[in-house]
Order: C-alpha cells, then sequence, then structure tokens
C-alpha cells in the first residue's frame, strides 16, 4: 500500500496512531550509561532489582561514552548519562535533552598529571600540555591554569584523545597530560613519579555527571522517570556504607572489567550526591555550587572553543522538580 493511500484512509490512521502512541507508553526506558562511578553505580540497583520494585521499566545499554552520547543524539535513546557541559553539546547539536538528576561531581577522577619532578602547574609555563581540545578536561587545564597565574597562552596545547594521553606521557613528547580515570591512573602507572598537579578535587562542581533525558519521553512517562530518580538515595546509601560497600563494589567492578580493589579508587575521585544535595545543587544560582551556575561556565567555555556557535539557554536543560518531588 502506498503511503498517500494509507493516508486516506482516517479512520485506519488514526487507530493506527493511538496504538502507536500506547505501545510507545508501555516501551522500556532506554537508558545509555558508561563507564564512570555515578553511572556505574545504577548498575547496583540493576542487579539488586530495585528499579523493578519500584516499578520502573528501564532497559539499561552499556556504551563507550561518546557513543552513547552520538546514540541520544540519534534518538536511539530515551536518556544519556552525561556531563553538563555535554548535554549542551549534544543539545545545541541536534538533541536536546533534559538534566533531572545529578548523580555526582568529579572529586578527583579527572587530573593534570606532570612528568617527574614537576610539582605544580606553574613549573607548566612554557611547556607542552596534551588534552584532548574542546572536552571538559580542557575546561579544568584552563582553571588549573587561572588559578596558578597562568593563561592558555603560557603553555603549549597538543590536542590528542583521551585514550591516548598515557602513551603521550609515556614518549617524553609531553610535560603534562589532562585525562579523567581510568585514564589519568594510566598515565600515572606508566610514568613512575609522575604526579597529579591539578585535579578535579580542587574545583567541586566543575564537573557534573547527570542524567540527560529526552523532553517527550519525560513528559510521556514521567510517573516511570520519577520512581527512577527516587530510587537513587537508595542506591548512594548501599555504596557509601561500609557494610554493603564491599557488594556494591563487587557488582561495579564487574560491570566494567576490573577489581573490586581498583574500582574502589575510582569511586574515592567521585563525590555522588543524595536526593538532598541535588535539591541543593538544582537551586539556581551562580558559581559551582549549582548545576546552573556551572553548566553557564561549561557554556562560556564551549562557545570560545568552538564546540557550538550560539550561547544556549540553560534553564531550559535542567529540570529540578523530580529531585524536589521526592520526600
Amino acid at each position: 500500500m502506498s503511503l498517500s493511500s494509507f493516508l486516506r484512509k482516517g479512520l485506519l490512521a488514526s487507530v493506527c496512531a493511538a496504538v502507536s502512541v500506547t505501545t510507545a507508553s508501555a516501551a522500556s526506558l532506554k537508558i545509555g550509561y558508561s563507564d564512570w562511578p555515578g553511572w556505574v553505580a545504577w548498575q547496583v540497583a540493576i542487579d539488586k532489582g530495585w528499579l523493578k520494585e519500584a516499578k520502573v521499566d528501564a532497559d539499561f545499554q552499556w556504551f563507550d561514552y561518546s557513543a552513547s552520547l552520538d546514540a541520544f543524539a540519534a534518538h536511539k535513546l530515551d536518556a544519556v548519562m552525561a556531563t553538563n557541559g555535554d548535554a549542551l553539546m549534544t543539545g545545541a547539536n541536534g538533541h536536546k535533552g533534559v538534566m533531572i538528576l545529578a548523580t555526582d561531581y568529579s572529586d578527583g577522577n579527572d587530573m593534570v598529571v606532570a612528568q617527574p619532578g614537576i610539582t605544580n602547574v606553574q613549573e607548566l609555563k612554557g611547556k607542552s600540555i596534551a588534552v584532548e581540545e574542546g572536552l571538559v578536561d580542557h575546561l579544568l587545564l584552563l582553571k588549573g591554569l587561572e588559578k596558578s597565574g597562568l593563561s592558555e597562552k603560557d603553555v603549549n596545547l597538543v590536542n590528542t584523545k583521551t585514550n591516548e594521553t598515557p602513551q603521550v606521557l609515556a614518549s617524553g613528547q609531553v610535560a603534562a597530560i589532562v585525562a579523567w580515570q581510568p585514564n589519568s591512573g594510566q598515565a600515572l602507572h606508566a610514568v613512575p613519579g609522575s604526579k597529579p598537579v591539578f585535579t578535579s578535587h580542587e574545583v567541586p562542581g566543575l564537573i557534573y555527571d547527570t542524567i540527560v533525558v529526552d523532553p517527550q519521553s519525560l513528559h510521556d512517562n514521567r510517573d516511570q522517570w520519577q520512581r527512577l530518580v527516587g530510587v537513587w538515595d537508595h542506591i548512594v546509601t548501599y555504596i557509601n556504607d561500609p557494610k554493603t560497600q564491599p557488594d556494591a563494589l563487587r557488582i561495579m567492578a564487574a560491570r566494567t572489567g576490573v577489581t573490586p580493589a581498583a574500582y574502589k579508587r575510582f569511586l574515592k575521585g567521585t563525590h555522588l550526591l543524595t536526593i538532598s544535595d541535588n535539591k541543593a545543587v538544582f537551586v539556581k544560582q551562580s558559581g559551582l555550587g549549582s548545576l546552573y551556575g556551572s553548566t553557564e561556565i561549561s557554556d562560556k567555555f564551549n562557545v570560545q572553543q568552538g564546540v557550538y556557535k550560539e550561547h544556549q539557554d540553560i534553564d531550559s536543560y535542567i529540570d529540578p522538580s523530580l529531585t524536589t518531588s521526592v520526600k
């Protein structure tokens, strides 16, 4: 049957549309997640059956991070786990999402790792630094330089894929690299005597990790998204409680293919945010203590670096109502 003849049958089209809507609303929430502790944390709820207990029908799909952003941009996912800055990038380039929960902020896992003998950022003046330009760790580097009285003009940036930074540091081609875990840890291991000279621990809130939801899915499945947010405190408590943390680490490590001991180190560099914490960071104000303020800083950085051309409407990317509704 041709499209035109099908559309002429108005009643049949209406019935099919109704069935389609019903099917869409009944479908699982497709959520992309990747290897970051605040996102792998959801594996605990998956394995423990807490999502099903909360009547959340969610299909969590495992990706490399950049691939998850691509899948969301292609409308293949209802939601993706992303940094607040990358949520803006994805939105500016075609598929706008809404941040409904901040799972954590980076608390040391993102770092500037310098060659042996270099003890602070000031000593990097005039030297080469490998970083993937335009990504969030480029912003981290700029903040480190700023805090040390330097600017980007005082160093030589070598644009390098983040997963290649450990090899570049080991080759001796640069004085330092900027990367997040596990790449930063691999760099430290590859070059004995190397050390972090600046980390995200020194700028808490610069990098928020969030759940970014397609606005139509949020509208159509709001009750499910609300229930999913309601599970989050259970996860955080289970991970942080010394009695249950070993089991949580076992689950998270199994998902990522490392040992629980290794994953515990990654967890230390991630500040998980409770729902109470979320209620605070979702208050609109300037500065890194607010998701709004932090995202505004990311927006300025993205425009300056040519990630996109026009400044984004920050408010339209953030919906605090689901976290504030949790009792």
